[in-house]
């Protein structure tokens, strides 16, 4: 026991984790159960038909989707502030490959979120300092994978309503199932299942309005996949072609397959996007770390929606399969 106090205290995955477990403690502690807070009298409006929607989309994705809520998004808290957490990723320049974090129970990961908001830069300076791409961004949901009781937090609840119903299927999908040690496949089937679940639930309410600003999302998910996919070959192929030794020449000529991309993100690829803003793709920084850490996200989404389209659109069924394939592959490696 005076062991793990002294890596907790000192060690600095120690603190992080330390930090981690307060702030979680702290959210948890706020918690007040959502059912009562949409029948009290003096919950805000806007504030009540928010939680009464996460509440619909909890209940739809036990009942249609059959995912396991157990009992996250029943409760909700309140922060005193307007971010969550500050999420860090990194990547070498000279090869497409991320930087992990390794923490215990959970496996590795290629980012890191901090409650420390000070750190979290502190840490993106440092790692960019050490020669690699950095990206840094705000969250405002997260997942204990069922560890605990996730509260819905204010955060996520400022979300508008068809971005609001897609992370707690995301969220909720991860309840369901979480290959350890495979972020991308985690992720990407989250978004998978957030995108096209987000459609499902807002045709079976029989709201077209957002039923089509689901569709848009969903539309732009797999424009963008595309263009991350395409450019992180052109990036391989590029480093392919150079040896490991060549560190500047490997640089050199990924920033031209950048510029090149960042030229088709605005001429072909911006005028296909539904619902982002106008002037959005010119703003956007590309590298390593930004790349990488898209694609987390959105790594071959339309080989999701292949099964998806086989399955003759029962989003319930696709979702089956894909575990049941993925927990079969694993099956495959391991013997």
């Amino acid at each position: 026991m005076a062991t793990l106090v002294v890596l907790l205290t000192l060690t600095p995955m120690g603190c992080y984790i330390s930090r981690a477990a307060y702030e979680e403690a702290r959210i948890l502690a706020r918690r007040q159960p959502i059912e009562r807070l949409v029948v009290r009298d003096n919950t805000e409006r806007v504030l009540r038909a928010k939680l009464a929607l996460v509440l619909a989309a909890r209940q739809f994705a036990i009942d249609s989707l059959g995912l396991d809520a157990k009992e996250s998004f029943t409760t909700f808290s309140k922060l005193d502030r307007d971010t969550l957490v500050l999420v860090v990723s990194a990547a070498y320049r000279d090869r497409l490959k991320l930087k992990t974090w390794s923490f215990p129970v959970v496996g590795s990961f290629p980012y890191k979120g901090f409650f420390d908001f000070d750190e979290a830069r502190k840490t993106a300076a440092q790692l960019r300092a050490e020669g690699f791409d950095v990206s840094i961004g705000p969250s405002s949901a997260f997942s204990t994978l069922g560890w605990f009781n996730d509260p819905l937090v204010s955060t996520t609840v400022r979300q508008d309503s068809v971005t609001l119903v897609n992370t707690v299927l995301h969220e909720l999908l991860h309840n369901t199932y979480f290959a350890k040690g495979k972020v991308s496949f985690n992720e990407t089937f989250a978004s998978f299942v957030g995108g096209r679940g987000a459609e499902h639930f807002f045709r079976a309410r029989g709201d077209s309005v957002l039923l089509r600003r689901a569709q848009e999302d969903w539309h732009d998910d797999l424009v963008l996949g595309a263009f991350w996919g395409s450019t992180a070959r052109q990036v391989d192929s590029v480093f392919a072609a150079l040896p490991d030794s060549a560190t500047a020449d490997r640089i050199t000529a990924r920033d031209s397959v950048y510029a090149r991309a960042q030229r088709r993100l605005v001429d072909s690829v911006g005028p296909q996007l539904l619902g982002y803003p106008p002037g959005w793709p010119s703003r956007v920084v590309l590298d390593n770390a930004v790349l990488l850490a898209r694609r987390v996200y959105a790594d071959r989404l339309d080989r999701f929606d292949s099964v998806y389209v086989a399955s003759g659109a029962d989003l319930k069924l696709a979702i089956s399969r894909i575990i049941a394939a993925h927990r079969d592959s694993v099956q495959r490696q391991e013997r």
